[in-house]
């Protein structure tokens, strides 16, 4: 334990999701220690930041303006959604330039551990998306994980509608790993997506 505000810092830090008490403490000692690091400057951008960044009244992504950049491009699809938990998700599959559809960033995963259920998610803003008829797929790209899952079946099940289709994102074995290192539901995931081998 340091004294006064050195630890107030550190326990400020290690507040910051995925940042245990060792990260803060060499956070804050980069910045003590660094003579031309700018703390200023930090410090106005996460005051910018808080006052200037909201979600998007449409999809729950992060934006300056009410809509996001994807909402407001016409170029992107209406007619599809891919829905995702949290709006960093949107960015992960930004990068691929696979996907052409909009987007409906969840806020969450269902886990009644944590006590979050359907309510607690934009759930009911996405079937209000829905309404119109003009979405004909919704893709599901909720993690792999355990409460991904659990909102993945949740989702699959409200949002039987005719002339929509569902689908969810495909998983299984990454390139480069081993199967060794595979947990069950991932081996059991690339079983079920194998595909015909091309001669």
């Amino acid at each position: 334990m340091y004294e006064g505000i050195i630890q107030e810092l550190i326990d400020e830090l290690g507040r910051l999701p995925g940042i245990g008490p060792k990260s803060a403490q060499r956070i804050a000692f980069h910045i003590l220690q660094k003579e031309n690091y700018d703390a200023t400057r930090l410090a106005e951008v996460l005051l910018e930041v808080k006052d200037k960044v909201r979600f998007c009244e449409i999809c729950g992504n992060v934006a300056e303006q009410p809509t996001c950049n994807i909402c407001r491009d016409p170029r992107r699809s209406p007619t599809t959604i891919c829905v995702v938990e949290e709006a960093k998700d949107v960015v992960a599959i930004e990068r691929t330039r696979e996907f052409r559809g909009l987007y409906h960033v969840l806020g969450g995963a269902i886990s009644p551990i944590d006590g979050i259920g359907p309510d607690d998610l934009r759930i009911r803003q996405l079937v209000q998306r829905l309404a119109d008829g003009i979405v004909t797929e919704v893709i599901i790209a909720t993690d792999p994980n355990l409460e991904g899952e659990a909102t993945a079946t949740y989702l699959s099940r409200l949002l039987v509608q005719p002339n929509l289709r569902v689908t969810r994102l495909a998983s299984g074995l990454p390139v480069g790993g081993d199967l060794e290192y595979a947990d069950e539901v991932t081996l059991g995931r690339a079983f079920e997506g194998r595909r015909l081998v091309e001669k």
